[in-house]
């Protein structure tokens, strides 16, 4: 046992004391946050702005701040940008992460001095709950990689600019430097193809213990390193022991990536995003992610079928309720206020509260009413695949088809699989099935006769690579989106159907 894993050990007891702490009072410390962070943001432009002074309670705090994306919240990015300090938080932020926004070309999110531990101590104390939950830390002695964007920074405005994977890369603690990979160099490359032939050059004959990453970004890995070796993952990294994730659901990938592996790997979830470390799964036993109501970040939920209302329902955390779906709104210790991030969540404990992934706000279909969200899309795939065991899946995205060439409309599913269901068409009514199952509205359009049943478009090998490749987006921590109401990407598919 190495030196690491073994000092480990008493700081993750620690850890779990705290959070303990903490978990049990969440709504008192979310409270207090919105306090402090109001407080020490009120003579700030926004703060001032939208009296901050004034805030006493969450009932002032409504009143006072509108809820926001991106676009609305852009004209005090842009004071920053141009050089003014004091303008969402005190003087002015350590970074920018630099994301793609879907309306507003590249998004600019602030991240502050005082909100770097957020990032930083949330990632740590995910793998040390893990440590004092089963007692195993040894992952921690060997080799680790997060498979990521380049760590590249450039400069706006003075202020340190890049991908947040990259900012995050230029904190990790000096403890664990010494055994990262890949080296700085390599993953600096920017096209995603060639780095991941490097990575693999550099890591086949290493010890790894712990890789970390987007789920089919890490299965392009284990590929290649498997095209390389010849061999499945366990006989080339015979000690990995920690497979850390997050971006994602995991389900659609899980059975391709541990037959690549060659037997099953504890794995933790993680919910990171440039706006904030919202969640981390801290049991291997229960059930959601461990929302982190205690690292300065005040967060609100609005019910969402309300999100599109012109006065939606907004509530505190003591509010939520087990169940339901929530558009997730974050205000934060690094100048976001009333800040939509895009997400939709789902508590399932409120004691500690713990929650699961569900969506996109904006990524649904609904050209008939239907309103199908992505977490019905992906249950019903999953369920599907376990009543066809041979099916093995790579990737797949929904849109709807309104105008087919004959016939009713229908919901198309394009769907890349490493091995294809023997008989495609009982696939297919299952499917059909399982999402009638999950949305009642699906199920009234189907009997009806206003839609006919879904039909599942095959897709060639490597068609999401080489569509993500086709728009510049392969790799880091780029994500194909699993539905949408119109047919952007549905069309650009049709050149790689089988």
């Amino acid at each position: 046992m190495g030196i690491r894993s073994v000092l480990s050990k008493p700081f993750a007891a620690y850890i779990a004391s705290e959070t303990r702490k903490w978990t049990k009072k969440a709504g008192a410390f979310q409270d207090n946050i919105m306090l402090e962070i109001t407080s020490k943001a009120a003579n700030t432009s926004f703060g001032r702005d939208h009296d901050f002074g004034g805030i006493n309670n969450y009932e002032d705090f409504k009143r006072s701040v509108p809820i926001r994306d991106y676009e609305a919240l852009s004209p005090y990015v842009k004071q920053i940008l141009n050089g003014e300090s004091d303008v969402l938080w005190p003087g002015k932020p350590a970074y920018f992460a630099k994301t793609s926004g879907t309306t507003s070309g590249t998004k600019y999110i602030p991240i502050t001095k005082d909100s770097i531990p957020n990032h930083i101590n949330s990632a740590r104390n995910a793998l040390l709950s893990y440590v004092h939950e089963t007692g195993h830390g040894r992952f921690l002695d060997g080799k680790l990689i997060f498979l990521s964007g380049a760590p590249t920074l450039d400069q706006k405005a003075g202020i340190h600019t890049g991908r947040l994977s990259g900012i995050v890369n230029h904190h990790v603690p000096g403890y664990l430097r010494t055994n990262q990979m890949p080296s700085y160099e390599t993953n600096c490359i920017e096209d995603w193809e060639q780095k991941v032939d490097q990575i693999v050059e550099e890591t086949y004959q290493q010890d790894m213990t712990l890789i970390s990453g987007i789920p089919p970004w890490v299965q392009m890995y284990f590929d290649r390193l498997k095209a390389k070796t010849g061999k499945p993952i366990k006989d080339i990294f015979p000690n990995f022991e920690m497979f850390v994730y997050g971006g994602v659901n995991f389900e659609p990938y899980r059975a391709k990536l541990f037959e690549t592996i060659g037997k099953q790997i504890p794995s933790i979830e993680t919910y990171p995003a440039s706006e904030g470390f919202i969640a981390y799964q801290d049991s291997q036993t229960e059930q959601g992610l461990l929302l982190l109501a205690n690292s300065g970040i005040f967060f609100e939920f609005i019910p969402a079928d309300e999100y599109f209302n012109e006065n939606p329902t907004r509530l505190k955390l003591d509010q939520v309720k087990e169940g339901v779906n929530y558009a997730l709104i974050i205000n934060s210790n690094a100048g976001l206020w009333g800040y939509s991030i895009g997400d939709t969540v789902k508590f399932v404990s409120t004691d500690p509260y713990r929650l699961l992934v569900t969506g996109r706000i904006k990524h649904f279909i609904s050209a008939f009413g239907e309103h199908v969200i992505g977490e019905e899309v992906e249950q019903a795939m999953r369920l599907t695949c376990e009543k066809f065991p041979e099916v093995e899946l790579v990737e797949f995205s929904v849109a709807p088809n309104v105008t087919p060439g004959d016939g009713l409309p229908l919901h198309e599913w394009y769907v890349e699989f490493a091995n294809t269901p023997k008989d495609q068409v009982a696939f297919e009514k299952e499917l059909d099935l399982q999402l009638r199952q999950k949305n009642v509205y699906y199920d009234d359009l189907i009997s009806g006769a206003i839609l006919r049943p879904l039909k599942v478009m095959t897709l060639k090998k490597n068609a999401f690579i080489d569509y993500m490749k086709s728009i510049g987006k392969l790799g880091g921590q780029n994500k194909v989106p699993r539905l949408s109401n119109d047919r952007k990407i549905a069309d650009a598919m049709q050149q790689f159907i089988a």
